[in-house]
């Protein structure tokens, strides 16, 4: 949902998110946030700049399974307020045709819960009770047949984009989802920042949906990816960041917390 301030020609600022959490406090509600940053493999200086941007913000990383390095663990280790969420098994193109996916439809469900229960199994390893049983679809896609395959492998919720890009509602065992809803990457253009005033229309949208249907208020979750994000992008968080902690009615929730 795109944010229209009330003159259409008016650029959309971050004076019009303070106006929105305002009315979240009139209306006595707290605005909840959570915070998913996808692909961690191994320690890099673009995930060490990550973790100094999160601060004490919680923040919920994405680990790919199948390449992640034993190293990551002793990097993580002081790191608090990150929890580690399972991002597929290896990360790699399995549809044979159109969007990638590594969960395409006609993938064997006994085959994809084997192989789910081994990414879990890796990441306990690695990180203890750090790593909770959030699945995580890379490219945010998986069908909706094999959502059951997650379930049976011990996953307790769905983490991938809002707005139908991942489809669960006819899946026979159902996962909660904990999706994210504002993703910072221009995919479509160069892979940078899709800009502050995109950026901000969307987040103030869905804030204004969730304020207006508080019977089904879920946390918003943003969608990062440390190892392209461009000074831009860790700016527009650093900002962000900054407004929620200067306002009573927003927090930061955990992965753990997010769920939908």
């Amino acid at each position: 949902m795109s944010y229209m301030p009330r003159n259409a020609a008016t650029t959309v600022t971050w004076g019009d998110l303070v106006d929105e959490f305002d009315r979240w406090e009139a209306a006595g509600r707290i605005a909840a946030f959570w915070w998913r940053d996808d692909d961690a493999v191994a320690p890099t200086a673009a995930l060490s700049e990550l973790l100094d941007l999160a601060g004490s913000v919680p923040l919920g990383l994405a680990v790919i399974p199948g390449l992640v390095r034993p190293e990551l663990a002793a990097v993580l280790r002081g790191a608090d307020g990150v929890t580690l969420l399972q991002h597929g098994w290896l990360h790699v193109n399995r549809a044979p045709a159109g969007k990638k996916s590594e969960y395409p439809s006609g993938r064997a469900a006994a085959e994809v819960t084997a192989e789910i229960a081994a990414g879990r199994a890796r990441l306990g390893a690695l990180f203890g009770s750090r790593a909770v049983p959030v699945f995580v679809p890379p490219w945010n896609r998986m069908a909706t047949e094999l959502v059951s395959a997650a379930a049976e492998a011990g996953m307790v919720a769905l983490s991938a984009m809002a707005a139908g890009k991942t489809e669960t509602g006819s899946s026979p065992l159902r996962l909660p989802t904990r999706h994210v809803h504002l993703d910072l990457t221009a995919w479509k253009g160069d892979r940078g920042f899709i800009g502050t005033e995109a950026a901000l229309s969307i987040l103030i949208g869905r804030l204004h949906q969730t304020r207006s249907a508080p019977e089904s208020a879920a946390p918003i979750g943003i969608l990062t990816h440390h190892l392209i994000m461009d000074r831009a992008t860790a700016e527009f968080m650093r900002r962000l960041i900054e407004v929620a902690a200067s306002h009573r009615a927003v927090r930061w929730q955990s992965p753990a917390e997010a769920g939908a």
